[in-house]
């Protein structure tokens, strides 16, 4: 066993035999080599033979070596763990090759470990992953001792914190591949440590990003540790809860760290690569042959979001009464339904059936690479903005357009049934980007009806509401594009934020907040959000339509963001964030007019110009009225609230009768 008393920690155990010459504790810090020993207390022999020890440890000792190696290596100091493992040499000091015993840390005597507080952190006897004895020293930070699922899908955590007094802490769940993360209030009191949540995002419905979600304890000061696992808590696991839909399985990792695993939707035998193949093949190409139904699929970049004009078509289809059945792609469970839609689970079987037997089948990107359009179906593709950056065919650039994308592009071109345009300026990039000979309908984009609809203030009141915005503050809306040569290696990519959020928050958080929506490509989580300035309002935190936020937007900030045109439609003020100007015009997309020359706002470069046109805003506009006119006479021609009704006029005008028909053999 191992006990702290009058400031020492005290290791008692029993040798098996008596040692034939003098004994002493060894003690080897895993992380520096560096070797300590301690003298070795041997008690009387009992009648098997056994000899009972006891050593002797000042803590001080342990932390010398410790801050002396993270001194030289400054990345050990950001974990600050110390490991030490000990045995018993036996025979004299100077001997060339002492005997030396590892102590096995014994569980069926009752000695389970233990962590004890020193000087703000603890100090915690444990049984290492080969189960023997190791000392670590540690931050302060809980030892779950019991894990309990409920039925309702909360979890509850409860076990010993290493510090007396009463603690309030919390407990963070953690992507490590996106850095998302989400908060639950946790505590700690007089050493007992307790936690009750739902592994979902606090807000909302929707459930956890598919993965491994680690949790680790934040104190008051912002510090965080890991949440480890006593040897009492591993009879509880793995354990599995429901919680926002989707199972998620609590799991023993990396020996004694809790790891939550959140499913994917489809079920093992759905997401195999054997089963897919067998669906995209097989499946999907019978399925071609049964007759078509009164069914329109919406798909907005592959099932992430609820939103963009496939959003208003489907509304508009909902408010006229059509006897359709409306089914909404999600991925991964990470888009809210509303009611008029039912879910329908990418790459799930019945994803692939209604593909092939849909009558319509509407989306704003591109479409799998399989889908073939059959005699009587309607594909229509909305897109997603009007193109101040170069798009399909007309650069050359790998960042973006490999050759794989454009023989893909090639392919899926022939199977659109209409391509939406949102402008009369549009309309002859689109034909040539795409290179697209099909009907292309000049009709505005539904999206932008929203924000010409009789009832916009209402709705507008009603996102306020719902994102928890504050009375009497203006509204920033920072919403950049995406950077092609800015990729993870983790996958997606980087969201290269160059605001200084400090310095905003000082000048502009007494009157405004910032809302920071980041492109549906950039998987990172919004630095400073919850500060009550810095707002993450992006898909991943649950906020689906953009459309919702340039309603409660009094002002702008983008950079080559095509939501400009949309935005320009409330004639509210835009600034540009153009940091990166002449590298993302000159080398990596390249624009479809001299956006400098006809930009309805100023273009800024740095973070404290940005500010100070933020504070200033009626001046700083004001030279660009003119221009903010003829950007409105050349790219919102179309935009007058009844886009979306133009475009199911023409979608269900032009469609087959919606008769019993056999589908194409």
């Amino acid at each position: 066993e191992v006990r702290y008393t009058e400031g020492e920690l005290a290791v008692r155990g029993v040798l098996r035999t008596a040692p034939e010459g003098p004994a002493a504790l060894r003690l080897r810090h895993r992380e520096s080599g560096k070797v300590l020993t301690m003298p070795l207390d041997l008690g009387a022999a009992d009648p098997d033979g056994r000899v009972p020890f006891t050593a002797r440890v000042r803590p001080t000792t342990l932390t010398d070596v410790r801050t002396g190696h993270e001194r030289l290596r400054p990345t050990q100091a950001e974990r600050s763990i110390a490991r030490w493992d000990t045995s018993v040499l036996i025979g004299p000091e100077d001997a060339a090759r002492p005997h030396r015993l590892a102590l096995v840390l014994d569980d069926r005597e009752g000695c389970t470990g233990a962590q004890f507080p020193y000087e703000g952190r603890a100090l915690y006897a444990r049984r290492s992953p080969g189960g023997y004895l190791q000392i670590v020293d540690q931050p302060a930070q809980p030892l779950v001792e019991h894990v309990t699922a409920a039925p309702d899908g909360t979890v509850t955590l409860t076990g010993t914190y290493p510090a007396p007094g009463t603690h309030a802490l919390r407990l963070v769940l953690r992507q490590t591949w996106s850095g998302h993360e989400y908060a639950f209030p946790a505590s700690a009191v007089d050493g007992a440590f307790t936690v009750t949540f739902a592994p979902a995002p606090p807000r909302g419905v929707l459930p956890l990003r598919s993965g491994f979600w680690w949790p680790c304890v934040e104190r008051a000061d912002g510090t965080r540790s890991s949440v480890q696992l006593a040897p009492t808590a591993y009879r509880d696991l793995p354990a599995e809860v429901t919680a926002g839909g989707k199972r998620v399985e609590l799991q023993a990792r990396q020996y004694d760290q809790l790891a939550l695993l959140a499913h994917s939707e489809l079920r093992p035998d759905e997401r195999s690569r054997h089963r897919q193949t067998r669906l995209r093949e097989r499946t999907y190409p019978l399925a071609r042959r049964e007759p078509l139904t009164d069914t329109v699929v919406y798909d907005v970049f592959g099932g992430r979001m609820y939103g963009d004009s496939p959003r208003a078509l489907h509304e508009e289809l909902v408010r006229r009464g059509e006897e359709l059945e409306h089914l909404w792609v999600v991925k991964d469970g990470q888009c809210e339904v509303p009611a008029t839609a039912r879910a329908l689970r990418v790459h799930s079987p019945e994803y692939y059936e209604a593909l092939a037997r849909s009558r319509y089948i509407v989306g704003n990107t591109h479409f799998p690479k399989w889908l073939e359009r059959r005699p009587g179906q309607r594909i229509v593709q909305t897109w997603h903005g009007t193109p101040l950056k170069r798009i399909g065919f007309d650069f050359d650039n790998e960042h973006f357009a490999s050759t794989a994308y454009l023989e893909d592009l090639d392919r899926e071109r022939h199977q659109w049934s209409m391509l939406l345009s949102p402008n009369s300026f549009s309309t002859p990039i689109l034909r040539r980007a795409f290179r697209y000979e099909g009907e292309l309908v000049e009709a505005g984009y539904p999206r932008n009806d929203v924000l010409l609809s009789p009832d916009r203030d209402k709705r507008a009141d009603e996102v306020r509401k719902r994102l928890g915005l504050p009375d009497g503050k203006k509204v920033i809306l920072y919403a950049p594009t995406w950077r092609e040569d800015k990729q993870r290696h983790k996958g997606g990519f980087l969201l290269d934020l160059r605001i200084d959020l400090d310095a905003a928050k000082r000048e502009l958080g007494a009157d405004h907040v910032l809302l920071i929506r980041p492109h549906s490509h950039v998987v990172e989580p919004v630095p400073g959000a919850g500060d009550g300035f810095v707002w993450d309002v992006s898909a991943q935190a649950g906020v689906t339509d953009v459309m919702d936020l340039l309603l409660v937007a009094d002002v702008l900030i983008t950079d080559y963001s095509s939501v400009m045109f949309d935005f320009a439609v409330t004639g509210r003020p835009m600034l540009f964030f153009t940091y990166d100007l002449e590298h993302y015009r000159d080398r990596l997309r390249g624009f479809y007019f001299d956006f400098e020359e006809r930009a309805p706002g100023p273009l800024v470069q740095t973070s404290a110009e940005l500010i100070a046109a933020l504070r200033g805003l009626d001046a700083a506009s004001a030279p660009y009225e003119a221009a903010y006119a003829d950007f409105r006479a050349a790219f919102c021609d179309l935009d007058d609230g009844r886009a979306a009704a133009r475009v199911v006029d023409r979608m269900l005008d032009t469609a087959s009768p919606r008769a019993s028909e056999k589908g194409d053999a």
